[in-house]
């Protein structure tokens, strides 16, 4: 059987941050842990899968070789490359590059090709309704975009990049030094055109010879039904532009939502507290629980006591890509009236009467029980 993504087995998104990856993997542990589940091969294997995909996501160098070849660079033991000619290429070229440089023979590498550009991290603040059934908004950022005034080169307009004559176009510049070993080469990026192999004679105005501005960019983003506080969307290729013709980083959207007035949430679970009077609580009652539906009748059974919670199915947070949702717990605070009119007084005082309970007596007899036991 293939093994699940790491990022879903912890429940994250792929530009989730240390912390929360340490967020959901202790909530997991905590659920799955052995201690807690005692002969549960089920949830055993859960707190393995949870465990290896944390030790790879946690640790820097693995994330990276994971989020470029899978699990084959997580775990294949050469760091992503492949050795049998393909992609990377194999030993020959490997050492071929890193002996070129030293000694001078063979293939140099070239410092001036295309790279991605960086990526953009932009918060968003979100009411707990729409985490809860998500939203589409529009967001503002600022990038860089190519300058239009030179189309991008960062010359002047009738004007062209020259090749650098320092060395030559290949933006590396080699200098010899002697060694009881033979003669080495350091090779070192060309400090006349920066690596680039290309010099700017004449700038662009516009630009200053960059060759991109930074630009007012309105980017749509759809927001899940279910997504959490400190979530990250990603946006592919929204990032910023990359150099000498590489791919654009990518946009990352961290979410921030604010609290409810009446909801907290724990996972896909909403709880609330619901106050009812003294008499709702002892004759039972019909009442109107606030959810984020809206308002359901649910029937309060007699001699309901504070503190009871009871459960709405179904009535909780969506879950992430699944149809299915989180359930709702209301717990019963029974509120004791503080001012009481002198008939309210004489009826709960018959009340107690025909219940046997007698206030004075019961209080008596308790600080009596205390005093025999402080003897």
């Amino acid at each position: 059987m293939s093994k699940r993504d790491y990022y879903e087995v912890l429940g994250v998104e792929k530009g989730a941050s240390d912390q929360e990856l340490k967020k959901a993997y202790r909530k997991l542990a905590m659920k799955y842990h052995p201690d807690r589940n005692p002969d549960n091969k089920e949830a055993e294997d859960k707190f393995k899968e949870a465990n290896e995909a944390y030790e790879v996501l946690s640790d820097a160098q693995k994330r990276q070789n994971y989020d470029q070849f899978g699990h084959a660079g997580a775990n294949g033991g050469h760091g992503g490359f492949d050795f049998n000619g393909s992609g990377f290429g194999g030993f020959e070229d490997i050492f071929g590059d890193m002996f070129g440089d030293i000694f001078g023979g063979g293939r140099s590498r070239r410092r001036n090709g295309p790279e991605r550009g960086s990526d953009i991290r932009y918060r968003m603040t979100i009411s707990f309704e729409d985490a809860a059934f998500g939203i589409e908004k529009e967001i503002t950022i600022n990038r860089s975009e190519s300058c239009d005034e030179c189309s991008g080169t960062g010359a002047k307009p009738g004007t062209s990049k020259k090749t650098c004559p320092t060395c030559g176009g290949s933006g590396e510049v080699k200098q010899a030094q002697r060694t009881p070993f033979g003669t080495m080469m350091n090779v070192r990026p060309c400090h006349a055109c920066s690596g680039s192999g290309s010099i700017i004679e004449t700038p662009c105005s516009k630009c200053s010879g960059k060759g991109e501005v930074n630009k007012k960019k309105q980017v749509n983003i759809k927001i899940p039904a279910g997504i959490d506080d400190g979530s990250a969307i990603r946006l592919s290729g929204e990032g910023e532009l990359g150099l000498r013709g590489g791919p654009r980083g990518d946009l990352y959207v961290v979410i921030d939502v604010l609290p409810h007035k009446l909801f907290e949430r724990d996972g896909n679970d909403v709880y609330c507290e619901m106050p009812i009077t003294f008499a709702q609580a002892a004759l039972g009652d019909e009442v109107e629980v606030p959810t984020l539906d809206g308002k359901v009748k649910y029937k309060i059974p007699e001699g309901t006591q504070t503190g009871t919670v009871f459960r709405l199915r179904e009535k909780g947070i969506p879950r992430l890509r699944s149809k299915t949702r989180g359930d709702q717990y209301v717990k019963v605070v029974v509120e004791v009236p503080k001012k009481l009119s002198e008939n309210q007084k004489d009826l709960l005082k018959q009340f107690a009467k025909e219940s046997g309970e007698e206030v004075h007596e019961q209080r008596k007899n308790f600080f009596d029980k205390m005093k025999d036991l402080l003897k």
